[in-house]
Formats: structure tokens, sequence, C-alpha cells
């Protein structure tokens, strides 16, 4: 995939940065940490979120209008070229991607000057990380459905329920929390969006959930009157439902660019293997090869029309669906690459090893939750059928 956007002085002086300051236990961690990986070297991308920092480079595409955060300001040109060049140079996965993504954006558009001026400045230093207080086992993709409540107490609210799948939490010093405050209000009406510190030792739990990969990226969260202040309510007690939609409209755009990057890189491995073991000359892995390079080529293409559009509704749930469904392919194409041999486990596994994994198995175990979690695929076509086509709504209970 070419890195195709102008602006080479930009790229220049990204280059250099990176080079100076991708060294030592930065250089060695490579790109660990990222999806599928992120229980490796977390102490690690944790400095180098403030290294990162230290530079300015958090948060290039924030709107500056309310005012500077202690990061650079960055044109959509500047920001792709960024992270094309990041993900080039095979840096750490991100810690803070959650808050500079997501939670950054969300209270510029919705949170008032008091909430931006307490937490903007700490993301773009790489001090606060964040992690998102969404999904809940009764609910799934269903998130209008949720059940964890929050009570106002005095000068806060208590916080009772259980998310799951929440990324990072282990590591989070704060997590955005979609929660109903009108126990009289159903489905979409009565949540409210509340930040929550996440270290209230006794009132919150943290469960990491073991994968069939091995692995516990993602984890499950109880919360058990767990605090969050009266002034932590973006968008106003009420308003979660839009605030939450608004936030999940932001996951596009220049991290699917990133991301696509990395499949990139992934597939031209799966290549070159195929080449080197023969397994190329197959017609009909050849052919999966190719429709594999074709479909990414297509979802560039798709994610460079949609870069910086505001309104098309549908945009995030094309792009999951597609990606989703591309990544898990290639974790299949990779295993036929390998032949039987991919279903056999390392010669010196141990006791102290017991379930090693190559980069292709984990790959492949890993990718079986790619259609699901973000959204799943089924949730992912009613949103484009619903908001899109304007066809009937699915009844929900």
């Amino acid at each position: 995939m070419e890195f195709g956007f102008a602006d080479e002085g930009f790229r220049g002086e990204v280059r250099g940065w990176l080079a100076a300051h991708l060294v030592g236990e930065f250089a060695a961690l490579g790109a660990g940490g990222g999806p599928g990986s992120e229980h490796v070297g977390g102490a690690v991308r944790r400095r180098w979120e403030r290294e990162l920092g230290r530079g300015g480079w958090i948060g290039l595409g924030w709107d500056r209008a309310h005012g500077a955060y202690g990061n650079r300001a960055g044109s959509l040109t500047q920001q792709v070229v960024w992270a094309e060049e990041y993900a080039r140079a095979q840096a750490p996965g991100r810690v803070g991607h959650i808050g500079e993504n997501l939670l950054a954006p969300t209270l510029i558009a919705y949170g008032d000057a008091a909430q931006r001026k307490r937490f903007l400045p700490a993301v773009a230093r790489g001090e606060e990380l964040w992690c998102q207080g969404y999904s809940e086992p009764e609910a799934g993709s269903d998130l209008a459905g949720l059940r964890t409540t929050a009570v106002r107490d005095g000068a806060g609210y208590r916080v009772n329920g259980q998310k799951v799948w929440t990324s990072l939490a282990a590591e989070a010093d704060w997590c955005f929390v979609l929660a109903r405050t009108d126990p009289g209000e159903r489905r979409h009406r009565g949540l409210s969006f509340l930040l929550v510190p996440m270290d209230q030792p006794g009132r919150i739990e943290v469960r990491p959930i073991r994968q069939m990969s091995g692995t516990a990226e993602f984890n499950e969260v109880f919360f058990d009157g767990a605090v969050a202040h009266v002034d932590h309510v973006v968008g106003g007690e009420g308003a979660g439902w839009r605030v939450a939609m608004g936030l999940l409209a932001l996951e596009r755009g220049v991290s699917t660019l990133v991301q696509q990057i990395g499949f990139a890189q992934e597939l031209g491995e799966v290549i070159e293997a195929a080449v080197r073991v023969g397994a190329v000359r197959d017609p009909v892995l050849r052919g999966q090869l190719v429709r594999q390079w074709a479909e990414l080529r297509v979802m560039r293409w798709n994610a460079l029309r949609t870069l910086g559009a505001t309104g098309d509704a549908g945009a995030p749930s094309v792009a999951k669906l597609l990606w989703g469904g591309w990544h898990q392919r290639l974790g299949e194409v990779a295993m036929r690459v390998r032949g039987a041999v991919a279903a056999v486990g390392p010669a010196d596994w141990s006791a102290a090893a017991p379930y090693a994994l190559d980069d292709w198995q984990r790959l492949f175990l890993f990718t079986r939750a790619d259609t699901i979690y973000g959204g799943s695929d089924e949730i992912q076509r009613n949103i484009i059928a619903e908001r899109v086509l304007g066809l009937p709504r699915v009844e929900r209970g």
C-alpha cells in the first residue's frame, strides 16, 4: 500500500522524530501491543505514550476552536502522514488511542470548558489512559438495552452494573461509562455519559477475559457503588445516547487508514510465505490472495472517500463490515498457506508455556472476534438498513 499523501516537509519531520526517539526499549518492542497482542509490553507502551506527549504528537486532529491542550495542530493530510509513518516505522501499539481518538473528540463536541480543561491536557501529555464502558453481558451489541445504573447521590452518582469486552481496563485511569440515570425511561432515553475514575478499590473490579488465543486483551468491569462526580456528566444528564452515538461516529477516518496499513503489512508477509513454500502454485489459494489484495484496495479507497465526511450515518458501519470480514479471511488464508502444520503447536511446549502460539496462529484465532467486537455484523447491517436505506426498523424488546 503506497504512502501517497503529500506534504513531504512534514513527512520528513515525522520520520526524523521517529528515528530519533524510536530507540532502546521502544525499538525493541516494535509494533507489539496492537490488536491481538495488547498484553505485550504494557509498561513500555505507557512510557512511549508519554514520549509521544512530550513531542506533541497526541491529538493532531483535535479541533482547536476551544483552545490548545499542549498538542500540535495538524491538517487532515498531516494526520494521515503521521499515521502512515507511524505504521511504517513499526512503532508500538498505542495505549492512549481510546483517550485520544474517542474521548477527546467527544469532549470537544459535547463537553463543557471545565471538562475539556481537566481531561484533554492529561491525554495530550500521555499521562492519563482511558477505557470505554459500553457493552454489557445481557445487552450484547444492543447498546440501548444496557442495565448499568447511575443514581444521584449528593455531589455525584453511584454507579452499579457490569461492562464487558473492555479493552485496556486494567491499565486505564478513567472509563467513560454509559449508564441509566432515569429508571423510569426505557431504551435510549434516560441514559447519561459519565466519566468514572478507575482507581476505586472495592468499588471497581477488573477481571481479564481469557480468550482462545491464550491471551486476555479484553476485560469484565464490575461497578459496585463506584463514584462519578456530578461535573463529569458529558452533555448533561439524559443526553447519553446522543453523546454515545456521536462518539461511535468517530471510529473511522484516519484511524481506519492506519489499520489498513497494518493489514497491508500482514498480507505482504502471507504472500511472501506463499511464494517461499510454493503454496502460491495452488490456483485456488492464489485466487484468494488476489482477492484479499483487491479488497484491501477497495477498503482504502472507501476510507479516503469518507475521510473527514460528516452526516454519513452508514460510513462507520460499512467500514466495520469491510475490515472485519477481510481480516478474518486473512487469518484463514494464512493457515492455508502454512498447511497442516498450522494446526500443530511448537515442539518446545512446556509447563511454563503450555499454550504458545506463533504470530499466524494467534492472528487466526484472534480474528474470529473481528466480526463481533466493535459492533457485530448483524448490528452493522441493521444500521445501514435503517439509517441509510430507510428500511423498517428491527423490533427490539
